[in-house]
């Protein structure tokens, strides 16, 4: 069956950031090489995700860490292009090592023996009335006695500074809680981050005016999108991010050749067919 036009969190980051680098990842879906960063974010997600397999008890720094070895090797036996992150041992090496550091960040912000998570990366998906069908994985889902629901969202990275950031987190955890809540039928009472790189904690306690404006801002992001894709033009958008990404040789913006847009690619992805095809 084709799959359903979607929209998450990163993507739409991705038509925020560049409408050309969405349409990259989404429609065309260009190979893109592994970075070392995002990498590590997966092995300390996929780590901490198991963790809670443990008892209680056994959930300690020294076992979280001693796993994160052998999930490296399992990611290494599963995709051997990851090889190519590291070109010596030595290299190898401290990236574990930073990798050990951010699971010690983490008991230091939380203590997993007191906790036993109602969903670990849980797949959400919920469709938006007559608009896009949201979906995303969140990271844990604990709820308390009374019922209240807290998500909870790992960042290997450091905490953004307020005066410049936030707002990409912001809008993720807020998509997130509107999901969740349509799934549930109950608002969640705290959407936490958790920031591994220095320890920072942002903790939000959504409003029904949250809830209603980021449901306004996905509905104005997928106006946006589907206007790009109808017009056949996904526009490139300069910024200092631009040095992050993977896509350079094929961006206007660096006198790389953007090549011919696919009419059933855009079709498939975004269920829109240009007005010029």
């Amino acid at each position: 069956m084709p799959r359903k036009p979607a929209l998450s969190p990163s993507r739409a980051g991705d038509f925020r950031q560049c409408p050309l680098l969405f349409r990259y990842r989404t429609v065309d879906r260009l190979p893109e090489p592994p970075s070392a960063a995002a990498t590590l974010g997966t092995l300390v997600h996929t780590v901490l995700e198991r963790l809670f397999d443990l008892p209680a008890q056994d959930r300690t720094v020294e076992a979280a860490q001693g796993r994160l070895e052998p999930e490296w090797r399992a990611m290494l036996a599963k995709d051997a292009g990851l090889a190519a992150l590291h070109a010596d041992a030595p290299s190898e090496s401290a990236w574990l090592a930073e990798g050990r550091q951010r699971l010690a960040t983490y008991f230091d912000l939380e203590n997993p023996q007191r906790l036993e998570p109602a969903g670990r990366e849980e797949f959400i998906e919920v469709q938006l009335e007559d608009g896009p069908l949201l979906r995303g994985i969140v990271d844990r889902i604990d709820i308390a006695p009374d019922g209240s629901i807290r998500i909870v969202d790992y960042k290997t990275g450091k905490t953004p500074d307020p005066r410049y950031g936030e707002r990409k987190e912001r809008f993720q955890m807020r998509f997130y809680a509107l999901v969740v809540e349509r799934l549930r039928q109950r608002r969640p009472a705290v959407l936490q981050l958790l920031f591994l790189r220095d320890g920072g904690r942002l903790e939000i306690r959504p409003t029904g005016d949250d809830i209603a404006q980021v449901e306004h801002e996905i509905r104005e992001v997928w106006a946006e999108i589907t206007a790009a894709a109808t017009a056949g033009r996904f526009r490139p958008q300069r910024s200092p991010l631009c040095g992050w990404c993977s896509f350079t040789e094929q961006c206007p913006e660096f006198g790389g050749i953007e090549p011919p847009l696919d009419p059933d690619a855009v079709e498939r992805a975004l269920g829109v067919r240009p007005a010029t095809a």
